[in-house]
Formats: C-alpha cells, sequence, structure tokens
C-alpha cells in the first residue's frame, strides 16, 4: 500500500508528492475558470452561505487568473479545466465563448464548455464543440433543471457520440434538490449508456449508488473533488467499507483526480493528503493523479 509520508501538508510539498511516485505531474479535471463578474458572484454566494451551500465556506485562492493559472503550474498540475456552469438561461453561450477563449490563451487547460436546457442548446453545443471543447460541465444543483429534460436529449446524443466526457454535479452535496441524487442520473444514463461522463465529488453523499453507476456504464467515471479532506469528511463521510471498490474503479481508469479549485476552504495539498491517507497503494494514486485524465484525454 502507499507510504503515508508522501501526504503533503502544505502546498509546497505538492511537487513532491507526484515526483515521488514518478508521475509528469497532477492532471486536475475539476477546476473553476469564469469570467470575472461571475467569479465575483460566485465567491459572494459562497461568502454568504448560501442556500445551496449550507455551511460557512471561506474561499482559499481568491486571486485573479494570472495568479491562479501560476499557482497550478508551481504545483504540478499539467492539464486542468476552466468549468462554467449557467444557473438560467441564456447564459451558457456567452460562458462557453469566454472559456475557449481561457483555454486557447491559457496552456494546460482543456477547452471547456457548458449548457442549459434551452432551445439554443443542440445549437451552441455543437459550435462548441466543432471549436475543440475537450470537457463539457453540468450543474444539476445550481442549474435547477433533471438531466432527462426533453431540451436536452439532443444534447446528450451529441456528446455521447462525440466521446467528451461531462462532469456532472449529479449528488445531492452539499444541499440536495429535487434534481440531484442518483436516480435522475440513472435514469438518463438508461437512456444515454454510452455517455462518457465524469460525476462530480464521487456523488456525494450518495457515493454506493454512483459507484453502482460507475461499475455498470462503461464510460461513466467519477472525480475525487473535495472527497476525502477534513473538511468534506466532517460533512458527507466516504463509507470505509466501499473503499474497496473505490480501489477498484480507480485502477480501472474510474476515477479522477478533481478538487474545485480555487473555490475551497483549505491548501489545495489537502486534497492530496486525503487521498494518500486513504492507504489505496501507489499505483492507485499514479491512476487517480494523472495516469486516468491522461487516458480520457489522451494527455502526453
Amino acid at each position: 500500500m502507499s507510504d503515508l509520508r508522501q501526504a503533503p501538508a502544505e502546498d509546497d510539498a505538492v511537487p513532491g508528492f507526484w515526483r515521488e511516485l514518478g508521475l509528469p505531474g497532477l492532471a486536475d479535471v475539476h477546476t473553476h475558470f469564469l469570467p470575472p463578474r461571475l467569479l465575483r458572484k460566485v465567491w459572494a454566494y459562497f461568502d454568504a452561505a448560501g442556500p445551496l451551500v449550507g455551511t460557512e465556506w471561506p474561499i482559499r485562492y481568491r486571486w485573479d487568473d494570472e495568479a491562479r493559472v501560476a499557482h497550478l503550474r508551481r504545483l504540478g498540475v499539467r492539464a486542468f479545466t476552466a468549468l462554467a456552469y449557467p444557473h438560467r438561461p441564456g447564459m451558457a453561450e456567452s460562458l462557453n465563448r469566454w472559456t475557449l477563449d481561457f483555454a486557447a490563451a491559457t496552456p494546460g487547460c482543456l477547452p471547456s464548455a457548458t449548457f442549459f436546457p434551452e432551445p439554443a442548446a443542440v445549437r451552441y453545443v455543437d459550435e462548441a464543440l466543432a471549436a475543440g471543447a475537450r470537457v463539457f460541465k453540468v450543474h444539476l444543483q445550481v442549474g435547477g433543471f433533471l438531466p432527462t429534460d426533453p431540451a436536452l436529449d439532443a444534447v446528450w446524443g451529441l456528446l455521447a457520440d462525440a466521446g467528451v466526457p461531462v462532469v456532472v454535479h449529479a449528488g445531492h452535496a452539499p444541499v440536495g434538490t429535487a434534481h440531484t441524487g442518483p436516480a435522475p442520473f440513472a435514469a438518463l444514463l438508461a437512456r444515454h449508456s454510452g455517455l462518457t461522463a465524469v460525476v462530480a465529488h464521487l456523488g456525494a453523499p450518495d457515493y454506493a449508488a454512483f459507484l453502482d453507476l460507475a461499475a455498470k456504464y462503461e464510460r461513466v467515471g467519477l472525480d475525487t473533488t473535495m472527497a476525502f479532506t477534513s473538511f468534506f469528511e466532517r460533512l458527507e463521510p466516504f463509507p470505509a467499507a466501499e473503499l474497496p471498490r473505490l480501489r477498484e474503479l480507480g485502477l480501472a481508469g474510474k476515477v479522477l483526480l478533481g478538487s474545485d479549485f480555487p473555490n475551497i476552504p483549505y491548501p489545495y495539498a489537502e486534497q492530496l493528503a486525503g487521498l494518500a491517507r486513504l492507504d489505496l497503494g501507489d499505483d492507485w494514486l499514479r491512476a487517480v493523479c494523472w495516469g486516468n485524465a491522461a487516458a480520457l484525454f489522451d494527455l502526453a
């Protein structure tokens, strides 16, 4: 199993963590970069512990884009995302223009896009794919819609055919809604079984049910975002009985590193330390922190 001395206590120790594992760096599939005005609104929502936050959540990395990108590079994060998500109609297309432009100007950032259930969604998702989008983000909790909304059926079909992954916040955490949980997501997969999807936050708090879906569907995986950190374990503890399955799925390519950077209330290193503390083996850490994302996105 893994050497617990690898667990980095602070961000300065992160490069040593991945070097000890023999990795070329880290690949983080769940980071956020947004238009500045929208990002300020998101941070204000967290500051106020809004109804979908549910707890005090001080943003650790309240910096400008340039400083945050530089920090990821210092950490050795070689591939990351600019996951944006709309909370109402008419937002997604402009978000896509911004995130795709951001990725084009930012080495290491995977071209990212999003969508909302609205008549224009098929058109602008198709345009984003043509422009090179390599990952999409959907936040069912914030967006307030079911994944099976009829307006999205053709969109899911496009993405399934393209084989482009969608990072989906499908779980109830931190605050459940009528649109979240394993049942709506399972209904989506029953319609689009070939969809490449990554379930954010390991599907917390319904970990076992989302592990079931990842085991059942060939192209469904999960990201580790916030899981196993001291902050998140206090709110949504992962069941110890499921750790063997988590290890199995990680070694099968289905668990990927995610962090929620910059919108986290602790150092980035805590995400990696939480994974190391599981003692699931260095091969598992190598797969989760680099190999699985490298295979999914064809990273060199």
